[in-house]
C-alpha cells in the first residue's frame, strides 16, 4: 500500500473515529446529574447481596462477568498477534545499538537514578498487589492493579537500560501470567457449572464485609485478571522495547 493509501485511509478512519466519539459523548448526562434507577438499585443490593464495598467490581465480575471474559480474551488475543506481528523477519537480527553516538560517548545511568528506579518498581509492584487484593473493597481490582505492576518494567527501562530490563524479566512466567490468568477466569466460573447452577455464578462462600476474602468469586476473578494484565502489558512493553533497540536490519 502506498504512502498516500495509508494516510486516505487514516483519514477516513479517523473521521468515523471523531464522529463516533462525538455522538457518545454528546449523549453523557452532565456531571452531576441525578444517577439511574440501575446505579440506585446496584448502589442498595450489591453491598447486602455480595457482601463486597465496591459496587463497580461487583458489577465487572459478577452482575456482568461475562462482559470481562470477553475483554480477558480480547486482551490476550491482542498481545498474542502483536507478538506475532514484531517477532524478529528472515532479513532482520537480533543487536544491541553501538553505545557512542557520532560525536560523543552516551553516559550511563548515575547509581542515584539506578536505586530510584529500583526504589519506584518496587513501591509499584506493592501498590499493583494492594489494588489487585482489595478490589472487592476499595476502588481498583485486577484491570487497574494489573497495569500498575506492570508498569515496574517501564520504570526500571527509563531508570536503568534495555540490557538490564532483558536480563532480569522473567519472560515464561510473564507468559505463564498471560495465560493462567485468562484461563482461570474460565474455570472460576466453571465452578458455577459444577455447582450445578450458571456459569461464573457467584458459589464460593461471601465472606464477612469489610473483609479480604469476601465478596465469593469477585475476589478470585480480581487475582486471575491481574494476572493476565500484568503478564500482557509486561509482554506488550518487551516486544515494543525489543522492536525498538535490539531487531536490526541484517546487512547484506
Amino acid at each position: 500500500m502506498s504512502r498516500r493509501a495509508r494516510l486516505i485511509f487514516f483519514a477516513v478512519a479517523a473521521a468515523g473515529l471523531a464522529v463516533t466519539l462525538g455522538a457518545g459523548l454528546a449523549g453523557l448526562p452532565s456531571f452531576g446529574s441525578q444517577i439511574t434507577a440501575y446505579a440506585r438499585m446496584l448502589n442498595e443490593l450489591a453491598p447486602r447481596q455480595r457482601h463486597i464495598t465496591d459496587v463497580v467490581s461487583a458489577i465487572s465480575f459478577d452482575y456482568r462477568g461475562i462482559d470481562t471474559l470477553f475483554e480477558e480474551f480480547i486482551l490476550l488475543a491482542a498481545v498474542a498477534g502483536i507478538s506475532v506481528l514484531l517477532r524478529p523477519l528472515s532479513d532482520e537480527i537480533r543487536k544491541l545499538p553501538d553505545d557512542k553516538a557520532p560525536d560523543r560517548a552516551i553516559p550511563p545511568p548515575s547509581p542515584a537514578v539506578w536505586l530510584l528506579a529500583v526504589f519506584l518498581s518496587s513501591l509499584l509492584v506493592l501498590t499493583g498487589l494492594e489494588t489487585v487484593t482489595h478490589g472487592q473493597l476499595t476502588p481498583g481490582g485486577g484491570f487497574q492493579g494489573g497495569v500498575i505492576l506492570a508498569s515496574a518494567l517501564y520504570v526500571v527501562y527509563l531508570g536503568t537500560n534495555y540490557v538490564t530490563v532483558e536480563r532480569f524479566q522473567p519472560v515464561p512466567l510473564l507468559e505463564a501470567s498471560d495465560g493462567v490468568g485468562a484461563s482461570g477466569y474460565i474455570l472460576i466460573g466453571l465452578l458455577g457449572l459444577l455447582a450445578g447452577t450458571d456459569f461464573l455464578s457467584n458459589v464460593i462462600g461471601l465472606g464477612g464485609t469489610g473483609n479480604l476474602l469476601s465478596g465469593g468469586t469477585i475476589w478470585a476473578l480480581n487475582l486471575v485478571v491481574g494476572a493476565e494484565v500484568a503478564g500482557s502489558f509486561a509482554i506488550l512493553a518487551s516486544e515494543f522495547l525489543d522492536q525498538t533497540a535490539v531487531i536490526r536490519a541484517r546487512r547484506q
